[in-house]
């Protein structure tokens, strides 16, 4: 792509500032600060990892999956302000999904050991489960507080705080699954896909593509598995005191 067809790339910028301003809609702001911290991001990381790549240094992988983790949880939390301890549980969350994916990955020999896959796949995985993270928490806060009652009568009656919770908990981590379920059920008719469309366009065999992007839905159909669930079985316990009695939200602290 030309420098000249990149800039040219500023119209699909502009369409949504003039609606916006048009509608009143008062996200022109939002939109300015959006494009311009994603192309300064996406610049820096091009640099960074045509470097790591370069070097080939563990090392440098390494740091750049805790780089990414690390903003994922910073980004998720906020969605679980109402949970305590939320910052390590997310933390657990995806340096287990990392770990098992990378393991599988790397011990089959699905894809090669080098910074090209392991870095382009755990983006995809971490990305991917921080989004179902904010979905599930966000969806998991609300179910609680709406249903509080339900619980407390539950547990009145001598029910387990597990018993307590177990319908929303339920509820929530299917909210969180469904869109990734629903999305691989018209991959390919109503859409192509990111990492399929990127390698056709780079001039690879369409089926090797195929190929390609049917690894990474295997493995975001295990991220949105494996994050709801992991995050809700270490969230759920946090809302009860020692007496097995629900904590009220304003007495809760983010960690």
């Amino acid at each position: 792509m030309s420098t000249t067809a990149l800039f040219l790339t500023l119209i699909f910028v502009l369409i949504p500032l003039v609606l916006s301003k048009t509608l009143g809609l008062n996200l022109e702001k939002d939109t300015i600060v959006a494009t311009i911290r994603s192309t300064v991001q996406l610049v820096a990381v091009g640099f960074v990892l045509k470097f790591v790549f370069d070097s080939e240094s563990y090392t440098f992988i390494f740091l750049m999956v805790v780089l990414m983790i690390g903003a994922a949880v910073q980004n998720a939390r906020k969605k679980g302000e109402g949970i305590k301890g939320i910052t390590w549980k997310l933390i657990v969350t995806f340096v287990l999904l990392e770990v098992l994916t990378q393991s599988i990955l790397l011990g089959f020999k699905i894809v090669p050991a080098t910074a090209q896959y392991i870095i382009s796949l755990t983006g995809m995985v971490i990305g991917n489960s921080m989004v179902l993270a904010i979905l599930f928490l966000n969806r998991f806060v609300s179910e609680v507080e709406a249903h509080r009652s339900e619980s407390e009568l539950i547990l009145s009656l001598g029910g387990t705080p597990k018993q307590a919770i177990h319908k929303q908990l339920i509820r929530s981590i299917q909210a969180s699954m469904i869109p990734t379920i629903e999305s691989q059920k018209t991959i390919g008719l109503v859409q192509l896909p990111g990492m399929m469309s990127g390698q056709i366009i780079a001039g690879a065999d369409p089926l090797e593509a195929v190929q390609f992007q049917i690894l990474v839905i295997f493995l975001l159909l295990t991220t949105a598995a494996l994050t709801s669930a992991c995050l809700g079985l270490l969230s759920y316990p946090t809302l009860f005191n020692e007496r097995m009695q629900m904590i009220q939200r304003q007495q809760q602290h983010s960690k």
